[in-house]
C-alpha cells in the first residue's frame, strides 16, 4: 500500500482533529506532523474519555492544543475557520454508559456532531471531514462478514447515536456540499489507547490486567468473535479517506477480516505479556442483553476503491502494544 501519494494532499494544509488528544486522534496527528502546515487538536479532556496530553509527546512542539468542548458553538465556529481537513474523532463508545446515562451519550454523539457540522456550514463549506463511525451501528449481525449493506440494528443507545452522528455527516455532504466520509471502525487497538477501564474496548484492559499479573475475567466461554484492527492501519485508512474526494458521501467498513474470539484474545494477551491468567464467570444479564455476537468486517469496498489493507497482524500489534505500555506505563495506568 503506497500511502505517500495520499500524504502529499496534506502538504501545506491546515488540519483540525477533534478528540485530538485521544487514542486515534493523537496517532493521526503524529503521522501528519511535519507534513501539514498546521495541526490543531481539540479535546475537552473529560476524565475517563481517553484524552491524554502525553499521547502527543513526540510532536508536542509541532501541534496546537485547544482545550474545548465540541458542543460549544462559539468555540467550534472559531476553530473550523480556514481549516482544510477535519478528522472528527470526538465522541464516546461506551455501550454500558450509554444505557445508564443515555442523555449524556446523546449530547456527546449527536448534539456535538450537529454543532461541528453547523460550524462548518456557517464558517467553512470547503472543509473535508472524516467521521469515526463504529461496528456498533450494525448491532446483532445477520450474516458474516458484515458489509456496508448489512441492516443497522443497534443493541444499545450508543449504537443509535453513532448512526445519527454518521447520518448527519452524509446529509450535510449531500445537502450543503460539505465533503464528508464515515469509517466504521472495529476494535482498534495499540499504543496510546486509554488503559484505565474497559468501557472503550476490552483488549486494552486485558493487556493491563495481564501486565499487572492479574485475572482476566471472561464471560461464559468467551466464544464471541471480534475483528481487531491495529492503530497504524486505522490511521492509514483515515489519511486515505480524508485525502480522497472519491470517498465523499460514502461510508466504509475498516477491519482486518479476521475473527478472534474473546477467549483467544485473552490468551494472546497473556502470551504477549508473559503474565496474567484467565477466570471464567457467568455473563451478567445487563451486558448479555446488548451482546452483538460474532463480528468480522467485510472491508472490500474500501480496499477495492483505494488499495488499503491491513499490514500489522493481531499478534504483532499486541507485541508492539505491550512494548509501548511497558516503557510508558506511568503515563497510562
Amino acid at each position: 500500500m503506497n500511502l505517500d501519494k495520499f500524504l502529499q494532499a496534506y502538504q501545506g494544509k491546515k488540519i483540525i482533529i477533534t478528540g485530538g488528544l485521544g487514542f486515534i486522534g493523537s496517532s493521526i496527528a503524529i503521522k501528519l506532523a511535519g507534513i501539514a502546515r498546521e495541526i490543531t487538536l481539540v479535546d475537552s479532556l473529560i476524565p475517563e474519555y481517553g484524552g491524554n496530553v502525553f499521547n502527543i509527546e513526540p510532536v508536542k512542539d509541532k501541534v496546537k492544543i485547544n482545550i474545548a468542548d465540541v458542543r460549544d458553538e462559539a468555540s467550534m465556529n472559531a476553530l473550523v475557520k480556514d481549516k482544510d481537513f477535519m478528522f472528527n474523532m470526538a465522541g464516546t463508545l461506551s455501550h454500558i454508559d450509554s444505557m445508564t446515562n443515555p442523555y449524556l451519550d446523546l449530547e456527546i454523539n449527536c448534539r456535538s456532531q450537529l454543532t461541528i457540522l453547523e460550524a462548518c456550514r456557517k464558517n467553512n463549506l470547503d472543509i473535508k471531514i472524516v467521521y469515526a463511525g463504529t461496528r456498533g451501528e450494525y448491532g446483532k449481525i445477520k450474516y458474516s462478514p458484515v458489509d456496508e449493506l448489512h441492516p443497522l440494528i443497534p443493541t444499545d443507545v450508543n449504537g443509535i447515536n453513532k448512526i445519527a452522528g454518521e447520518f448527519y455527516h452524509i446529509l450535510y455532504n449531500d445537502v450543503y456540499g460539505i465533503r464528508a466520509t464515515s469509517l466504521r471502525l472495529t476494535n482498534t487497538f495499540g499504543p496510546r489507547h486509554q488503559m484505565k477501564h474497559s468501557k472503550q474496548g476490552y483488549l486494552n484492559w486485558f493487556l493491563r490486567l495481564a501486565m499487572d499479573d492479574q485475572e482476566i475475567t471472561i464471560y461464559d466461554e468467551g466464544k464471541p468473535k471480534r475483528d481487531f484492527t491495529y492503530i497504524d492501519d486505522v490511521v492509514s485508512a483515515f489519511i486515505i479517506a480524508c485525502a480522497s474526494d472519491e470517498a465523499n458521501g460514502h461510508v466504509y467498513n475498516i477491519g482486518s477480516g479476521r475473527g478472534v474470539s474473546i477467549f483467544e484474545s485473552a490468551q494472546a494477551v497473556i502470551n504477549a505479556a508473559k503474565s496474567g491468567r484467565i477466570k471464567h464467570v457467568v455473563y451478567p444479564a445487563d451486558k448479555k442483553a446488548i451482546e452483538i455476537g460474532d463480528y468480522t468486517a467485510d472491508y472490500s469496498k474500501f480496499k477495492n476503491q483505494f488499495g488499503w489493507d491491513t499490514e500489522i497482524s493481531f499478534e504483532e500489534g499486541l507485541n508492539r502494544s505491550y512494548e509501548y505500555y511497558r516503557e510508558y506505563k506511568q503515563n497510562y495506568w
